[in-house]
């Protein structure tokens, strides 16, 4: 195979992973970030974020020269001699108040590209981007583009989730990349060979509605699921039966029907808000996008009942959360369930401990008047309830017994279902967990 030189523009979970793949693969790639603090960091053989795997595969390909780290989009599109043929855009997409998505980075980073490319190049959009982006894009590099260098625009969506990105990318369930033209297609391919899993090749627009379509679906079944833990929980069946009944079935499949707490971190979120704002755009009302959100939202106010229910007057009462990040093997805590859980405590004055393996570091500068504890069981220590958020391995691992017997009063509230609520029960614990009896 032969290499590729690359460029990826942004380095957070995606254009990170990205990068750092891409280079495993064989490819010479620059990744460009304009925030000096972060490449120092990466430079310097860290990385600014957790994700499983990331950190060995940057020093790996760090000191084999396949991966570089640069400031400025001009040094990475022409790295020491080195031309970047594809040029990948990752830099953040944050939604506006509107619920669309924020394409000022996109549009500076599709003018840079235009302004430093001196050959034919493939202008890759990886972010989430709402469709018609390329074409923005494309008019954006057009406009910038003086000296008139051959260029194309493509749409490569990302399906990284985050605590597996790595293997995600590396053997993903499919490729999907949206040209127009054969040149870009060729170029492309090319860069993903060595993977060998299905590409989808379509066009431009098509690329772009897939990822916004996919999340949107997955955050359905989610919320579908915990619409569903709600009547379970109102005529005493059990939704973990009920989920599993439906899974067997082909035409649904297992996976996503878990009831919860809700989904948290930043793409279902932002892109269910984004789509809708597509569509209703364009003159479709997609109201079920919105239902799905609303279900989400007031899933956390499980915890707040349950605590009422068991506590009477909360004043004064310990609440030990176990689980910050939105999910787990991640330290990222964008529209995690658990700060709306406790930003709803402490308004009724609970006293919250909390314990996370990895992300109390980023939730100390956001989380005010929060105990963080070394352990689950620091946390729980004279705690008059415990709730289970985050789905951590380690917490798979806890000794109930030994955990209750620090605890004021034994009250779990099980918020991802992970324990058997017999054996729980016969630890002596009053046990609750989502839509089962």
């Amino acid at each position: 195979m032969k290499s590729k030189n690359i460029c990826v523009v942004g380095t957070g979970y995606v254009g990170l992973v990205t990068g750092a793949c891409l280079a495993e693969l064989g490819h010479h790639v620059v990744c460009v970030d304009s925030d000096r603090t972060k490449i120092k960091t990466l430079k310097s053989g860290k990385i600014p974020i957790h994700e499983n795997g990331l950190l060995p595969l940057v020093k790996k390909n760090t000191k084999a020269k396949r991966l570089h780290f640069a400031t400025a989009i001009e040094e990475g599109v022409n790295w020491r001699g080195r031309r970047s043929e594809v040029v990948f855009i990752a830099v953040g997409t944050p939604p506006r108040p509107d619920g669309s998505a924020d394409l000022s980075a996109v549009e500076a980073v599709a003018a840079e590209t235009a302004r430093v490319m001196k050959d034919y190049t493939v202008i890759v959009d990886k972010s989430t981007v709402p469709v018609e982006t390329g074409a923005w894009v494309e008019k954006t590099v057009t406009r910038v583009n003086k000296r008139k260098v051959p260029f194309d625009v493509a749409s490569n969506p990302e399906f990284l989730a985050e605590g597996t990105a790595v293997d995600d990318f590396l053997n993903p369930d499919r490729i999907v990349i949206g040209v127009s033209s054969p040149r870009a297609e060729r170029t492309l391919r090319a860069v993903y060979a060595p993977i060998g899993a299905p590409i989808l090749v379509t066009d431009v627009k098509s690329a772009e509605l897939i990822k916004h379509a996919s999340n949107s679906f997955l955050a359905t079944k989610i919320s579908f699921m915990n619409g569903v833990s709600r009547i379970c929980e109102a005529v005493g069946a059990d939704v973990t039966m009920v989920a599993k009944g439906m899974g067997l079935d082909k035409r649904i499949g297992a996976s996503f029907l878990r009831a919860g707490l809700g989904f948290g971190g930043f793409c279902f979120p932002k892109d269910l808000e984004a789509f809708y704002k597509i569509a209703y755009d364009k003159g479709v009302e997609f109201k079920l996008l919105k239902e799905v959100t609303e279900i989400n939202q007031t899933q956390r106010d499980w915890v707040f009942r349950k605590v009422e229910e068991e506590l009477w007057n909360l004043n004064g009462k310990k609440v030990a959360i176990l689980g910050l990040a939105f999910k787990p093997n991640t330290d990222d805590l964008r529209f995690a369930p658990s700060l709306k859980i406790i930003e709803r405590l402490q308004k009724h004055k609970v006293k919250i401990s909390a314990h996370d393996p990895v992300a109390m570091p980023k939730a100390k500068p956001i989380l005010k008047n929060v105990a963080f504890s070394k352990d689950a069981y620091a946390a729980a220590k004279d705690a008059d309830c415990v709730v289970l958020v985050t789905e951590w391995d380690e917490y798979k691992n806890l000794d109930l017994k030994k955990l209750a017997s620090v605890m004021k009063n034994a009250v779990m509230l099980d918020g991802r279902n992970l324990y058997d609520p017999e054996t729980v029960r016969a630890l002596g614990y009053t046990y609750h967990s989502v839509g089962r009896p």
